[in-house]
């Protein structure tokens, strides 16, 4: 991590898949997916109304809920599902994502292990098996079902997506780099892989980061994790402008993100020599978490810089409260002490 600015590194979440869609962190969207919400909850119910002995029904409301993050009420419906129909492979799928939901690991490997002595083939639940030994580093049992989800469908590019993980996990950065590669090139419309193919060759500060963000925004415009990283390449790259055009595009949508704030704060603060601007941005930083204590430091550090003595000390004073031994404000105080 950069000692100047939060490099928001993160890898995606396996859950994604299980739990919910993409969140997009744009409200006019919000407020219309929850009247498509509401929408289908009305017609699951309506459904189950009209045959309360179809199984299928009650799996999909299950599904509904897993999506919803509403781990009680799918499972209720699953084992009203189960009750009625005991032999679909699908329902013992929707069973472990519930208890992956709730936490509960082991139920969720039984669930799918379940699902697949009902189904050897069934790529889901393979996939989902292979998913939960990379969560709990088991490259070998992972491996096995990827491998085996290949021989089934050579063109899932999922597969070659979770191999891309684990080399990744293990440190081949090489051959995750291959795998990631792969799986792009057979589904164009990857996503996730090109934010990690970006993730990796911004570790590398080789500009086909920059091909690789954009990929992904061709794909999610919106995307704050495919703005930020484009846009901390080309802070750490001396590319000011276009840093803080994508950092402003993050908070046309997403005013709530206090690392845009942040390094804008940065950008201003140390290369534009604009403290007032600076000051500007860490406190909207702040005001979103008061708890942060860089955008406390470099917020009393562009007070300081501006000969705002009282302020600057103030500023070092909560730092060190938030962050007992942060030395940079332990410096700042220092320094207003000798003058």
């Amino acid at each position: 991590m950069s000692k100047y600015f939060h490099l928001y590194v993160l890898f995606l979440s396996l859950f994604i898949v299980i739990a919910c869609g993409r969140n997009k962190n744009n409200n006019t969207q919000h407020f219309v997916a929850n009247d498509t919400i509401a929408s289908e909850l009305v017609k699951l119910n309506n459904k189950i109304r009209s045959d309360s002995q179809n199984s299928s029904y009650y799996n999909e409301r299950a599904r509904y809920y897993v999506e919803n993050q509403e781990a009680n009420k799918a499972l209720k419906d699953i084992n009203k599902a189960l009750q009625i129909d005991s032999t679909k492979t699908t329902y013992y799928i929707t069973l472990s994502d519930i208890y992956l939901l709730m936490g509960k690991f082991e139920n969720s490997f039984k669930y799918l292990e379940k699902a697949v002595d009902l189904d050897s083939e069934n790529i889901e639940a393979n996939l989902k098996l292979a998913e939960l030994y990379l969560i709990f580093k088991k490259y070998s049992e992972c491996f096995e079902y990827l491998d085996k989800v290949i021989s089934i469908d050579k063109i899932n590019s999922k597969a070659y997506y979770i191999k891309g993980f684990v080399f990744l996990e293990t440190g081949d950065t090489a051959k995750a780099i291959k795998n990631y590669q792969k799986s792009v090139d057979l589904n164009q419309d990857f996503y996730d892989a090109y934010i990690q193919l970006g993730i990796i060759f911004f570790a590398k500060r080789n500009n086909l980061a920059i091909n690789y963000f954009n990929n992904a925004l061709n794909i999610e415009p919106l995307s704050v994790e495919a703005n930020y990283y484009l846009g901390l390449f080309y802070q750490e790259n001396e590319e000011y402008e276009k840093a803080i055009q994508l950092y402003t595009t993050i908070l046309n949508n997403n005013p709530d993100y206090k690392y845009a704030h942040f390094n804008l704060g940065y950008i201003n603060l140390v290369y534009l020599k604009d403290f007032n601007t600076a000051i500007s941005h860490f406190t909207d930083a702040i005001n979103i978490d008061p708890k942060y204590s860089d955008a406390y430091y470099n917020r009393g550090f562009s007070y300081e810089l501006l000969g705002d003595r009282a302020n600057a000390r103030n500023d070092y004073n909560k730092t060190l409260q938030l962050k007992t031994n942060y030395q940079k404000a332990i410096n700042g105080l220092n320094r207003l002490d000798e003058n």
